[in-house]
């Protein structure tokens, strides 16, 4: 059954709490918004949230070989590899943890409650790191870490999209996606002038310092972007449909009120549509995973998207936690192999910045082959490019710029394919859960990389894509469709 057919169904045959009318004005006062009508400081504001999650994934990348000479026994910038599984797979479990057990609660206590204490979380696991005496204590660290990011892509992400109008949700998750990178760029490049040594350009940077703690303040630094988002946060007003769903029917208006006042100052409103919005609410169950697993659209949902979740992150975190690692696995110098990752890393931001002007011209799924294909045209330039390293830069952009691609796009339709009363639930199972893939992808690529070519390991990395490309095609149309209709 279509969409729109099971919108008029639930009409027609209505369950559940009846949603008053005022309610559904509410709602249909937010759908006619066609544009960012919250102030624009919010964006910056969640933005920064996500720019020190993504600093803190990637900061691990360059700073992961000084970290590992000296807290790990008989570690060498040409071994360090494996020992980079072992705190990045319990990095992973620890966003599912986060997950699982922190999303569900924000479709109870609220988004932006939550928003304040996984960034705490996050904040206080970087602090550890900073200060870890030994690997265990490191290990120990990126678990309390992995618990505040995971919870927190998966609220922030149901955030922007309950916000953001319905024309343009993606648009809006890629916007903020910008900030992402930005995290990721200075991750890596921070990581680079910190634990390197200086050396000419391009093996390196002449102006690296090189400081024996470098790495320790790579994790300070995430501490103190933690403490300033978690201030800025404070700002940020609930989701309206939250709101709404929870029966605080004046405290929504109040919000969706200023939000049409700034989205009047761009053009006129159309009037509000109420046969687009359900007369009832779904009957919801007491714990939020009911409302998943115990309902058969939704169960299969979880199951399609978390293979794709978890599939494609084989390669997102080989990428994302262990290029360099990877490089200097494959006989690259230490300040080689990161300048080659930091170089890479313009191609995220420039991948962010383009699509935020494109991702709403096609339907999610398609841009995961659009990916793919970048990225295994990046991973044959860096295999190709021998001995220069201008070539082998154009590589590592595309490489960057390809299993990003797809992420963005990605989260607007997982936020998409949820109700409100378990959209973060939903979010946090697929993507969480599936963070996993990640974890047990280098553990099963870390023994094979060393004895592969440079095209060969490459290649294995990106394979996984393929295959989370392939389940994508399989996911539902949400784009330009309102919430309810997607996800009753």
């Amino acid at each position: 059954m279509s969409g729109t057919g099971a919108a008029s169904t639930r009409r027609a045959n209505p369950e559940g709490e009846p949603i008053p009318q005022e309610s559904r004005l509410v709602m249909a006062r937010l759908d006619r918004i066609r544009t960012w009508s919250m102030s624009p400081a919010f964006l910056a504001i969640i933005g920064l949230g996500f720019l020190f999650t993504f600093y803190d994934i990637f900061d691990i990348n360059v700073s992961f070989v000084q970290m590992c000479t000296q807290l790990v026994t008989g570690c060498t910038p040409e071994t360090a590899l494996d020992s980079l599984a072992l705190p990045t797979v319990l990095n992973l479990l620890g966003y599912v943890v986060g997950t699982l057990v922190l999303s569900p609660l924000s479709d109870r206590i609220g988004r932006r409650n939550m928003l304040l204490i996984t960034m705490l979380i996050t904040g206080l696991g970087s602090l550890y790191s900073a200060l870890s005496p030994d690997f265990g204590n490191f290990v120990v660290s990126r678990i309390i870490t992995g618990i505040g990011v995971g919870a927190d892509l998966a609220i922030v992400n149901t955030y922007v999209g309950e916000v953001a109008p319905k024309q343009s949700r993606a648009k809006f998750t890629t916007v903020v996606f910008i900030m992402s990178a930005l995290g990721a760029f200075f991750g890596i490049w921070l990581g680079l002038i910190l634990t390197t040594g200086p050396a000419p350009w391009p093996t390196g940077i002449p102006f690296a310092t090189g400081l024996e703690s470098g790495w320790r303040w790579m994790y300070v630094i995430g501490a103190v972007l933690a403490v300033i988002a978690i201030i800025l946060r404070f700002q940020l007003p609930e989701s309206v449909r939250w709101l709404l769903q929870r029966g605080r029917t004046l405290d929504a208006d109040v919000i969706a009120t200023d939000m049409e006042k700034r989205a009047a100052r761009r053009g006129p409103l159309a009037a509000p549509n109420l046969d687009e919005i359900p007369t009832h609410w779904p009957p919801a169950r007491r714990i939020p995973y009911g409302d998943i697993f115990l309902n058969p659209v939704y169960l299969r949902r979880v199951i399609l998207l978390f293979c794709m979740w978890f599939v494609g992150y084989i390669t997102v975190y080989a990428f994302a936690a262990g290029f360099t690692t990877v490089l200097t696995s494959l006989k690259f110098s230490p300040p080689e192999a990161g300048v080659i990752a930091a170089v890479g890393s313009v191609g995220f931001i420039i991948e962010a910045v383009v699509m935020s002007f494109i991702v709403e011209k096609l339907e999610r799924r398609y841009w995961l082959p659009i990916g793919t294909v970048v990225t295994f045209i990046g991973a044959f330039v860096v295999a190709l490019g021998g001995s220069s390293l201008t070539i082998v830069f154009i590589g590592a952009i595309l490489i960057f710029a390809g299993f990003n691609l797809w992420v963005s796009p990605s989260y607007a339709l997982t936020v998409e394919s949820f109700p409100t009363r378990a959209r973060s639930t939903g979010f946090a199972i697929v993507d969480g859960v599936g963070h996993v893939g990640g974890g047990i992808g280098i553990l099963i690529l870390a023994p094979l990389v060393p004895h592969l070519s440079v095209l060969g390991a490459l290649m294995l990395i990106s394979s996984f894509l393929i295959i989370a490309s392939i389940l994508a095609q399989f996911t539902a149309h949400t784009r330009n469709r309102v919430f309810e209709e997607v996800s009753p």
